[in-house]
């Protein structure tokens, strides 16, 4: 009898000294980070202590169960802060005016995987510090044939840096937004001209086939990197893999990236935009892998439907929002 009682208490305390030992080494792991910045440094969050990291936003169709890497930036930091008692809060959202490349900025911005994971942030610890930490998208590109990612710039910042880094940023957008006017007059004049210039060569009848290739294929070339272009091979893509069956999570991802985009002007008699959003309300009805994400996928698909049968006029939308009655 004495054994077995030597044994439990022996194997009581065994149990309490394992579980002394777990908290003492998280215990020791947050206290091993003495700043928000020895977190930036230690967990390499710019790569090779640089100022920026590439991070996965999309693994595509090849790895759709795989979680992306964009938003490790700031739960990192987030878990910092929380870790000291702090508040982790959004201070400043991003207008992405680092990134350069009108497409990758427009691309980017139907990502929620991005959005989430950018902008300035505020934490204030219980123990009275205060910093500020800014996660700018800089670029993006596409990894391999399926995967894309957003190279982040991750950099801590007092609260002088921040208003001098926002309003750096609007007299940017401002002048990009004076230059893209400009370019599109000049673009404009450019059309007229070359207009004019063609209708008389045609009253002259003088062809010059091989100019007139090269003219064509640059017009295409155009026309394959313009938003319209984009969101209507997206709608393509998850239109085709979900009337095949396959891919479906992927196909309704696609779906609603190409919604994300909304009405574009100057697009095919195919309205991409409202087609997507059928897309869209299907998978939310029909597609447990993608519905389960929303607390309410039926009141979400109504409000697409109901979207489009108000301001689109889109027959289908009403059928479909009359059979949910």
């Amino acid at each position: 009898m004495n054994l077995k009682i030597f044994l439990l208490l022996g194997g009581m305390g065994f149990v309490l000294h394992g579980c002394s030992s777990m908290n003492a080494l998280t215990s020791d792991s947050l206290k091993s980070f003495t700043s928000p910045q020895d977190v930036i440094d230690k967990k390499n969050i710019n790569e090779n202590n640089s100022s920026a990291k590439e991070y996965v936003y999309d693994w595509g169709k090849n790895y759709p169960e795989r979680q992306v890497e964009s938003l490790i930036p700031r739960s990192s930091l987030s878990n910092y802060c929380i870790s000291h008692g702090g508040r982790f809060s959004l201070f400043q959202k991003s207008s992405m005016h680092l990134v350069k490349d009108t497409g990758s900025k427009k691309l980017l911005n139907t990502y929620s995987s991005v959005k989430q994971g950018i902008g300035t942030y505020y934490c204030k610890q219980s123990d009275g510090q205060q910093w500020y930490v800014s996660i700018e998208p800089l670029s993006e590109r596409r990894m391999d044939n399926a995967s894309r990612v957003v190279n982040l710039q991750t950099k801590i910042m007092n609260l002088d840096e921040v208003k001098a880094f926002y309003s750096k940023a609007h007299t940017t957008t401002t002048l990009a937004e004076k230059k893209q006017n400009t370019v599109n007059s000049k673009t404009l004049n450019n059309v007229t001209s070359k207009t004019t210039t063609a209708k008389v060569i045609e009253e002259k009848k003088v062809t010059q086939p091989v100019v007139e290739d090269t003219k064509v294929q640059q017009t295409t070339n155009t026309v394959v990197s313009t938003p319209q272009t984009q969101q209507m091979q997206l709608y393509t893509s998850a239109r085709k893999d979900l009337g095949r069956g396959q891919n479906q999570i992927n196909a309704c991802n696609t779906a609603e990236r190409a919604y994300n985009y909304g009405r574009l002007r100057g697009t095919s008699s195919v309205n991409a935009y409202a087609e997507s959003g059928i897309l869209v309300a299907k998978c939310l009805t029909s597609v447990p892998s993608y519905s389960r994400r929303f607390s309410n996928p039926n009141d979400r698909a109504k409000r697409i439907l109901q979207n489009l049968a108000t301001n689109q006029n889109h027959a289908v939308a009403k059928h479909m929002l009359n059979q949910m009655k």
